[in-house]
């Protein structure tokens, strides 16, 4: 097996718990060095750290699989690992048919993740390790799960840095052209094959639930709102209208197919365009709203764009404070991980600042438990919702 040894004092970070090993950590390599070829990690005395693979294409060269010298070229790892993924999710989720069923390294499977559709799994390889043990990890969710189908959804491009291509492929069973998943009562159809991220978004469940009670009654604003769950919601809370906008057609029309779905046509709308443009036009045609939600894609692809994502960031939250009536409620995101908490705060103080509103912070949130963050891990902490009030 390859071995793979630290330089002085560069065993710390693992040491405390963090799965990844750089490049420039590393002080030498014995035996085969191929993309994701299984390796043993070594401190600088000799002293064994733990197994997983390795990458010469990545500045992330080494991911840490076990801290015990484990055979992690067997179905049966892979089958053990993604069971005690499945275990957490039962117990937060007894009731639930999609859900985030393995959030690679929080669930010590480091560049996986699979996500269930009610029966089908979507899921994406996101290193040359996981790639290169595709079978046994196909092998595995099947005797898990035993789906229906299972979608590779590996047209990300995180996969570039490791030289894999970029692809959506189907590796088992069939997969229809649109699945149902629930949430929270309601219904939504999701696109394996087309839709974001591995179709759908599952990690803002539990924020969802912050419009219950805020939107009732309120004529509600729901931007960047995709496939709709969040105008849904509002919706099915009994808001008195919502207003759903986003920049993709195709989006658009999925969203308004879901509120139909669920019998919400009558009071949930969606226009396709520009957020920017629109929040802007709102304000010249004199519109409030008791609640606006702000939800969008992540501007921080790292820490390089930090600056401009940040000037993106303060645009919308100072023109959506502008349409807030008095008490009304900003539920603002963020999926950026290179956009911190205390960062995103500090932005939202200057975005109140400008609009020349008096806010207060009712609650901070985060990620659905399905989406676990692993203390010593701080990458796997990535998304931020702030719930602000303007109070006059």
């Amino acid at each position: 097996m390859t071995a793979i040894r630290l330089k002085k004092n560069e065993d710390r970070r693992i040491r405390a718990g963090h799965p990844w090993v750089f490049s420039n950590e590393i002080d030498r390599i014995d035996g085969a060095r191929e993309a994701g070829v299984a390796a043993e990690l070594f401190d600088a005395a000799g002293g064994f750290l733990g197994c997983g693979y390795y990458t010469p294409h990545s500045l992330i060269a080494f991911r840490l699989l076990s801290h015990q010298r484990t055979d992690i070229d067997c179905a049966g790892f892979y089958e053990q690992r993604i069971r005690a993924a499945l275990a957490h999710r039962q117990a937060v989720y007894p009731a639930l048919h999609s859900f985030r069923a393995v959030y690679g390294e929080s669930d010590f499977l480091p560049g996986l993740v699979v996500d269930k559709y009610g029966d089908c799994l979507s899921i994406q390889m996101l290193s040359a390790g996981m790639d290169l043990r595709r079978d046994l990890i196909l092998e595995a969710l099947q005797r898990v799960f035993s789906p229906q189908g299972i979608i590779a959804r590996n047209d990300v491009s995180v996969r570039s840095l490791e030289k894999l291509e970029e692809k959506v492929e189907l590796l088992a069973g069939e997969i229809p052209e649109l699945v149902e998943m629930q949430e929270n009562g309601l219904r939504f159809l999701v696109n394996l094959r087309t839709g974001q991220k591995t179709g759908g978004f599952l990690d803002q469940k539990e924020n969802h639930l912050l419009l219950r009670g805020r939107s009732q009654g309120k004529h509600v604003l729901d931007c960047f709102c995709y496939s709709g769950s969040w105008a849904i919601h509002a919706g099915a809370f009994g808001a008195a209208s919502v207003l759903g906008i986003d920049i993709s057609a195709r989006a658009v029309a999925q969203a308004a197919d879901n509120a139909a779905l669920n019998g919400l046509s009558d009071r949930v709308a969606f226009e396709e365009c520009d957020a920017f443009d629109r929040l802007r036009s709102l304000k010249h045609e004199g519109r409030r709203f008791g609640v606006v939600v702000m939800d969008p894609p992540a501007f921080v692809k790292n820490r390089k764009s930090i600056a401009e994502a940040t000037k993106g960031y303060l645009t919308i939250n100072r023109r959506a404070l502008e349409l807030l009536e008095p008490g009304g409620y900003l539920i603002t995101c963020s999926c950026s991980y290179h956009m911190g908490r205390e960062l995103f705060r500090e932005l939202l103080v200057s975005a109140a600042r400008l609009a020349k509103r008096d806010v207060r912070l009712v609650a901070t949130c985060s990620q659905a438990p399905d989406h676990p963050i692993l203390l010593s891990f701080p990458e796997s902490e990535y998304l931020k919702c702030y719930v602000l009030q303007a109070v006059e």
